[in-house]
């Protein structure tokens, strides 16, 4: 694998990082490297700029209002948004749902919904777990009725990131009772306004509403709303899922706070020393970046190698479990370069200026990082389920 970057890729960056040092918002910028939560309008906002560039999905094809960048330039594009301190790009609709409809929509959803999301117009949420149908997600229960020209649907929907904000929803359903489960199961675009759907939302460990239940009682959905052929969704779901979790690696934000960490750890903390004058905690932070460069690395060649069916389904098993478990080591070694200024967390709100010894400006955000990205080892399919993936798709166990 050559390492080095064409004269195409080279200029493709420079262009990239003078764009990000003259329209990257200074106040996105700081919340984000300063360690802050997105705000929703800091994602729309984002995405007009991006879209205003031309580059508002850098990896879509060109006849669907991409910039057609190559696999080398999409990582560079990721990479260097996240350690300028972007945003993300919202996935939903970019990563998930745009690739679907690129190869199963209708040509009416593509003309319709495609620019939509490019412009940052639609919000969209993802409908996919249930109680008792997440990594097992055949065994979904939400039900679609034919009435005439809609279908009638009645179910609830669990852990939907960000469905507050949502214009729409993509939603598994079960459109077929009596088929095997995988059969059985149709992909709609429901319309968040809809009568009847109710959004719920649920407090995490940091004590943001990041999540929600979403209840669908007898809402409407037109038969033109269904992606490709009734009861065959599954397969639908499985090409999405393959983006999903290729996107979970997550490597920029990994860097990026990698970076943050040494900054923090080489300063004085209320122990008297900065944390990185620890043996352990140096060989431990030495531990993660060569894991991180290993992934690095890891996905570089994967971008390069011709893609499988089988290999892709490991690729983004792997990067998905690796990917996790970097950043989550990456949040814990943040939390101890700060000691017990971490204890002062008390949610997302907490005021900094309240606090005066030396580090606990961090505590705060860093404490409520720590805390969410305790779920990246399960959403979008658990590391377990991920490593039965590799392990029948190596060994056909």
């Amino acid at each position: 694998m050559d390492l080095n970057l064409s004269a195409d890729d080279l200029a493709f960056r420079d262009q990239l990082r003078s764009f990000l040092a003259a329209d990257l918002p200074a106040d996105i910028r700081d919340r984000t490297l300063g360690g802050h939560r997105f705000e929703a309008s800091d994602i729309r906002r984002w995405q007009q700029i991006l879209h205003a560039k031309g580059w508002g999905a850098v990896h879509w094809p060109r006849e669907f209002g991409g910039m057609g960048a190559t696999p080398l330039q999409q990582y560079l594009f990721e990479l260097d948004c996240a350690m300028a301190g972007a945003p993300i790009q919202l996935a939903f609709g970019l990563r998930m749902l745009g690739p679907v409809l690129m190869r199963y929509g209708s040509p009416s959803h593509q003309q319709y919904f495609l620019p939509r999301i490019l412009s940052g117009e639609d919000w969209w949420c993802q409908g996919y777990s249930e109680p008792g149908a997440g990594s097992d997600l055949a065994s979904l229960k939400a039900q679609a009725v034919r009435d005439g020209d809609h279908y009638v649907v009645n179910g609830q929907k669990c852990w939907n990131t960000l469905g507050q904000h949502a214009d729409w929803i993509f939603c598994l359903v079960r459109t077929d009772p009596a088929a095997k489960p995988q059969r059985g199961i149709s992909l709609l675009l429901i319309d968040m306004k809809t009568p009847g759907i109710t959004v719920r939302p649920t407090v995490l460990l940091d004590g943001t509403p990041e999540v929600n239940e979403i209840w669908l009682e007898n809402v409407r959905v037109p038969l033109a709303n269904r992606v490709g052929d009734e009861n065959l969704g599954w397969t639908y779901a499985k090409y999405l899922l393959g983006h999903e979790r290729a996107n979970i690696a997550g490597i920029g934000n990994s860097k990026r706070e990698l970076r943050r960490l040494k900054q923090i750890a080489s300063r004085e903390t209320r122990a008297g020393r900065p944390a990185i004058e620890d043996v352990d905690f140096r060989r431990r932070l030495a531990r993660v970046e060569i894991d991180l460069l290993a992934l690095e690395y890891t996905n570089l060649r994967m971008l390069s190698a011709p893609p499988t069916s089988a290999s892709s389904a490991i690729s983004a098993s792997i990067l998905k479990i690796r990917g996790s478990e970097i950043r989550q080591a990456l949040s814990e070694l943040l939390v101890e370069a700060i000691g017990v200024g971490a204890l002062r967390f008390a949610g997302r709100g907490a005021a900094a200026s309240s606090t005066t010894l030396p580090g606990e400006e961090h505590a705060a955000g860093l404490m409520a990082s720590y805390l969410n990205l305790r779920k990246l080892s399960i959403f979008g399919g658990s590391n377990e389920i991920q490593k039965n993936i590799i392990a029948q798709a190596l060994i056909g166990l």
